[in-house]
């Protein structure tokens, strides 16, 4: 498949994904989501991949829904956005945290509203320095989605995510590392390089395992202690079985660097 409105490339276990709309700040209209859903469909389906790395183009991450996109015009119908959030946004998050493998979101410029949310689904978010990450929602008389409203509690704290959602304020990419709504703030010059090292890093784990451990750390949120106790044990008897679990051990033993395939 061609695509327009974003750059996806398989290379040696990576998947690149960049939003490339860059003169409208990478914000989404329908056309773009239904290539980065081809892309992540892709991604999945590809057994060579192992990561998948997402960034944007130009000088921003994602500015959210592209407005222009939308009739508000006085005397055109209201437009419904729970079925934009239905039909884009929802299944968009659901993809990315449901990828069996490792996903490393690269934020390189501002990320607001949707954009702000989009990387709070992946699995590690670096941040270049100048970077920023608004919840403009309540600017607009809205509701943060695409999971803000789940993750930003669950990342920040209910006071701080309170004020994030209703304030609308900038987040630098040095506090948000700092309140723990990001794992690393970088040098813009760095970022490119250090996502790619991340990346690059993860591709040669045993990324079945990885995959459990997702399962694991994001069932967690929401399980008892005796759930995830449960849920523990099954998926460790899954990991026991794997060719990875046997080639770390046996490498171990052998004293030698393991080859991991991902199985």
């Amino acid at each position: 498949m061609t695509f327009e409105h974003i750059l996806f490339s398989i290379d040696d276990g990576v998947a690149f994904l960049r939003l490339n709309r860059p003169d409208q700040l990478n914000s989404f209209n329908a056309h773009m989501h239904g290539e980065v859903k081809e892309a992540l469909k892709q991604a999945r389906a590809d057994a060579s991949v192992r990561v998948l790395l997402l960034t944007g183009e130009g000088r921003g991450f994602c500015a959210g829904q592209d407005l222009a996109d939308r009739n508000v015009a006085p005397g055109a119908d209201a437009p419904d956005l729970g079925d934009s959030l239905e039909r884009f946004y929802n299944p968009l998050i659901r993809q990315l945290r449901e990828l069996p493998i490792p996903v490393i979101c690269a934020v390189n410029g501002v990320a607001a509203g949707a954009g702000a949310n989009i990387p709070l689904a992946c699995d590690l978010v670096l941040a270049a320095r100048s970077a920023s990450f608004i919840q403009a929602f309540c600017k607009l008389g809205l509701v943060p989605d695409s999971g803000g409203t789940w993750f930003l509690p669950r990342l920040v704290g209910v006071a701080r995510a309170k004020a994030l959602a209703l304030l609308g304020n900038r987040l630098s990419a040095e506090q948000a590392e700092q309140w723990g709504l990001i794992y690393r703030c970088v040098e813009d010059s760095e970022l490119r390089d250090e996502a790619l090292k991340l990346a690059r890093h993860l591709a040669a784990q045993p990324t079945a395992g990885l995959a459990l451990i997702k399962r694991a750390l994001n069932a967690s949120l929401d399980n008892s202690l005796d759930e995830q106790l449960t849920l523990e044990r099954d998926l460790q008897r899954l990991a026991g079985r794997s060719a990875d679990y046997r080639e770390g051990v046996t490498a171990f033993m052998e004293k030698r660097t393991p080859v991991f395939k991902g199985c």
